[in-house]
């Protein structure tokens, strides 16, 4: 795909737009789960009554399924096509999910990071799936506004997150006389939610979703291309590392929000937990915005303005103090909103048959949710949570450096 997305190719291919709304809303289910495992951090902290470093491994156990679990996919999506593919996922994070019943029963941390995994693993094969699905449901060149918009259910699920997670599992922890009550707040939040994956599940697997092998392409060299290794296509190996950039800095940034909101001058955790939830509604926004903006601007160019405006908002919150420092930090999430779909379809752009190779290579790089997240616990640790805020700061000059020079598709990358 170039990287000129100003174009007036239709969203769909014919016949494939419901098929588009049905994965679409699959979206809305990762964002959601994704984001509530995020919203465990500060409850890990007070159940076991641990510092920052330690309450980050949630998150690097969820995203370390990425790394283990995204090459392994796209193997499962040659074999069995991607519809089957997103039905197991969908009933892979109904095992971890229940898992959390245990893990709560027995107050065990090494249960909680394990369920963590597991439901990482089932998101994992869900995301690997049903991006590149998205992405060949119509002509490449409107790839990014159908990627964009199906982002912004995923927008709804982590904005809705932050408030199922107030409301049912993040409460005061003074309330509560033992770790073990407060460790029980987990569990009927995550069998309701197990069934209603479960029932999704089937229904998917019920639905009618075209099989589509490889996006459509006139290209003679088709057969050269599948021959070739993916990480000789520079483009792609560069996007993998935007990849891990972005969903590193994002998860980051949620994770320790609560935290930084409190010590920013708010009281309430409850409160803090809501106004995170707006950090993911400014996702939404810009991904609603961003996709009628890409009918107009090119991916990249548009990607790196919003890089570098994401960077700015971090230095102003790492340089001032109380509701400046909170808002600034809010607003990254406008900015977050088509970094993802962006750097994902400037990724596999032009890749043909070796789509399916790129997704899982890109999905693989979704790992940086494990590691930034967890050298952010780290730094705050040792430095307090503002100057900690360098490391988001590099991811997000980085994705604006991908954005106007490093997607541009060149020579192979034989370095790599």
């Amino acid at each position: 795909m170039a990287e000129n997305s100003k174009t007036s190719a239709s969203l769909t291919s014919p016949g494939y737009f419901v098929p588009f709304v049905t994965v679409t809303a699959l979206f809305l289910t990762f964002g959601f789960i994704t984001t509530l495992n995020m919203s465990l951090v500060p409850h890990l902290r007070s159940i076991f009554n641990v510092g920052y470093k330690a309450a980050m491994l949630a998150e690097s156990a969820f995203f370390l399924a990425y790394f283990v679990f995204s090459a392994p996919t796209s193997k499962m999506i040659e074999w069995i096509g991607y519809k089957k593919t997103m039905v197991v996922s969908l009933f892979i994070q109904v095992v971890g999910c229940l898992l959390f019943v245990p893990a709560a029963r027995l107050v065990n941390f090494p249960l909680f990071l394990t369920a963590c995994f597991v439901v990482g693993a089932g998101v994992t094969a869900l995301q690997t799936s049903a991006n590149p699905y998205t992405a060949i449901l119509g002509p490449e060149a409107s790839a990014p506004v159908r990627l964009t918009l199906a982002q912004a259910f995923n927008s709804i699920g982590t904005t809705v997150a932050p408030i199922f997670a107030g409301a049912f599992i993040l409460t005061d922890p003074t309330k509560f006389a033992t770790p073990a009550a407060i460790a029980n707040t987990v569990r009927a939040p995550y069998i309701a939610i197990a069934g209603a994956l479960l029932l999704l599940g089937i229904a998917v697997a019920f639905s009618h979703l075209p099989n589509i092998d490889a996006p459509p392409s006139s290209d003679a060299k088709e057969g050269a291309q599948a021959s070739r290794s993916v990480w000789s296509y520079r483009h792609t190996v560069l996007g993998a590392l935007g990849i891990f950039f972005y969903v590193g800095v994002e998860v980051g940034l949620a994770s320790i929000a609560v935290n930084y909101f409190k010590s920013q001058g708010m009281s309430s955790l409850k409160t803090a937990s809501d106004l995170a939830s707006l950090y993911w509604f400014g996702a939404l926004v810009g991904r609603l915005l961003g996709s009628w903006i890409l009918t107009k601007v090119r991916s990249g160019t548009l990607l790196g303005f919003f890089g570098f405006a994401a960077s700015a908002l971090v230095i102003t919150s790492m340089a001032t103090s109380g509701s400046v420092a909170i808002w600034t930090l809010v607003l990254c999430g406008f900015f977050n909103s088509i970094m993802f779909p962006n750097i994902f379809t400037l990724g596999i752009a032009g890749l043909g048959p070796m789509t399916s190779k790129g997704s899982g290579l890109i999905m693989t790089a979704i790992v940086g949710g494990a590691i930034i997240p967890a050298l952010l616990g780290v730094a705050a640790d040792r430095w307090g949570i503002q100057h900690a805020f360098v490391i988001p700061l590099v991811c997000y000059l980085y994705i604006a450096w991908y954005g106007l020079w490093g997607s541009k598709p060149g020579k192979a990358a034989a370095s790599y």
